[in-house]
């Protein structure tokens, strides 16, 4: 049981950040540290179906996200020649 709880502290860490948050205020520090834990449960949901490891599901949901922005951007860049 330990080491399962072990290896879900390792996993939130490398995987979603947790430990960068560097903020002055108490709330940003918890809206943080929330953010993180909420993005933690949605890479552990991704991870658990196809059965892969925390960084192949995050490289997966990049992947995905990049490849719909670059089929329909919001932005485009101006030419400034």
């Amino acid at each position: 049981m330990s080491l399962r709880i072990e290896e879900t502290h390792r996993g939130i860490k490398q995987c979603c950040g947790i430990e960068r948050a560097r903020h002055c205020s108490a709330v940003a520090q918890r809206n943080h540290i929330g953010l993180t834990l909420r993005a933690f449960l949605r890479l552990e949901r991704h991870r658990l179906r196809p059965g892969t490891s925390w960084f192949e599901a995050k490289a997966a949901i990049v992947r995905e996200a990049i490849q719909a922005y670059l089929a329909q951007p919001l932005y485009t860049q101006i030419s400034t020649a």
